[in-house]
């Protein structure tokens, strides 16, 4: 679940979706089951629980596997999960950040180092990264949810701190500790969110351009592709034609 949708258009191009579809259910159905053993089985008094059902529903998960995922965790039979953080560079200098989900720490961090070393990166070290980024709520919305105007309208009455719109639909962010009254405010106003989630933004970005870009896209897919990887964050800046020739 890489953090940049320029990226998600890039592997729907090379017909990846189908690929990372079964993945990504798994990942969205993982956490689930750890939110659920974390906290109450019922996501109106878990607002981790909350936040993972309504991103797998915004991916089509379905309600059946949705329950499974829950009464895993109730079963008492889930694996324990750890919530662990790497932090690395990428070509160029692009800073990712790896959020993972995983029953063996020692093998995940092998893994994803064996991934930053073979793909042109390298690890760091705790905040070596993070500190380029900031912890924010984001919340999105199709376009279908209004013009841009409209979504400011709404975004500053509810208490966001910034709105992002562009041909891919509105992005609205706000402090991640008030995720929740201000994405409860705007489905007031614009309904249903498509996704509601609390994510790593940059707070500047690594211009990439040349062979840098397409290293820098096997390297976000390798992770994406690990089994314990549920989020990969990075802070390139890539320009459209720089996309566009690597599609082509």
């Amino acid at each position: 679940m890489a953090g940049h949708s320029k990226f998600k258009n890039i592997m729907h191009r090379k017909g990846r979706q189908d690929a990372v579809r079964s993945k990504l259910f798994s990942k969205l159905s993982r956490e689930i089951t750890v939110a659920a053993k974390a906290g109450m089985p019922d996501p109106a008094m878990n607002p981790r629980l909350r936040l993972a059902i309504a991103n797998a529903k915004a991916e089509s998960v379905s309600k059946d596997l949705i329950d499974r995922a829950i009464k895993k965790a109730q079963g008492g039979d889930a694996e324990t999960y750890e919530d662990i953080r790497y932090e690395g560079f990428g070509p160029g200098g692009v800073g990712l950040i790896v959020e993972v989900l995983t029953d063996n720490r020692n093998r995940t961090a092998a893994n994803v180092r064996s991934i930053f070393s073979k793909n042109g990166g390298n690890m760091g070290e705790s905040g070596s990264v993070s500190f380029m980024f900031d912890r924010v709520g984001r919340i999105v919305y199709p376009l279908t949810a209004g013009s841009d105007e409209k979504l400011m309208e709404a975004a500053i009455e509810a208490g966001a701190d910034d709105v992002e719109s562009d041909e891919e639909g509105h992005t609205v962010y706000t402090a991640f500790e008030q995720l929740s009254d201000v994405a409860q405010a705007l489905e007031g106003s614009l309904g249903e969110p498509k996704s509601t989630s609390i994510v790593w933004r940059p707070k500047s970005l690594t211009p990439l351009t040349g062979d840098a870009v397409s290293t820098l896209m096997k390297l976000i897919d390798a992770l994406d592709d690990d089994d314990d990887v549920q989020n990969v964050y990075s802070n390139e800046d890539i320009s459209e034609a720089e996309l566009e020739k690597l599609a082509s």
